[in-house]
């Protein structure tokens, strides 16, 4: 409200954001009732094999396996692959500058394609090696974690490279960061059918043994 009122041409209009929620309350919540509706008539999901109603005790694990400090680490391979791409692209939207390496953004996606994939089998394999099962949280949040320095690097260029003085101007930029962080940390997800069944067939492999 506070942009609409100072008349920021960053704004989106009124008639877009009042299309994209008539879209999201006419289109994808009736699909959500109706998926819901369709999965609760389905028969329920039996476990293939017998399973123990008593969880397995984890043992004690290193202070380098823990949560606190694992998912951080993993977040810093991802975010140096893109810092030098994120460098020209922060550079091409906020201070108007052309940006013609398209194939070297391809290539740099590619590569953090694979190395979001190499970490979180890494770092999984090392969890599952420590008898430690409560991986599939942290297997999502290993790579994921380079959206926290995303945002703090496109908060060090804001106060580096950029000179605005306006607040509506510092919060269309927080915004829009914001909304690229959070991008970037659920593109994972599809980058997940990469490598998540290899993860799964080690922690198949571990259980058995």
């Amino acid at each position: 409200m506070h942009c609409y009122g100072k008349k920021s041409a960053g704004v989106v209009p009124f008639e877009t954001m009042f299309s994209s929620v008539l879209v999201w309350f006419g289109i994808f919540v009736p699909l959500v009732f109706m998926g819901s509706y369709f999965g609760y008539k389905e028969p329920t999901i039996e476990d293939p094999v017998k399973t123990n109603q008593i969880p397995r005790k984890i043992p004690e694990q290193a202070w380098y396996m823990q949560p606190i400090f694992s998912i951080p680490i993993g977040g810093i391979l991802p975010f140096g692959v893109v810092s030098i791409g994120l460098f020209f692209r922060l550079t091409s939207i906020w201070l108007h500058q052309f940006y013609c390496i398209f194939g070297f953004l391809f290539i740099v996606f590619v590569i953090l394609m694979v190395t979001c994939a190499e970490i979180t089998i890494i770092l999984c394999y090392f969890e599952l090696c420590s008898e430690d099962y409560n991986w599939w949280w942290r297997s999502y949040l290993t790579a994921d974690s380079s959206a926290f320095y995303l945002f703090l690097y496109a908060t060090f260029y804001f106060f580096t490279k950029m000179e605005m003085t306006k607040l509506v101007a510092r919060i269309l930029y927080f915004g829009y960061v914001l909304i690229m962080s959070y991008s970037f940390f659920c593109s994972d997800r599809y980058n997940r059918f990469l490598y998540m069944p290899l993860v799964c067939a080690h922690n198949i492999l571990i259980s058995e043994d």
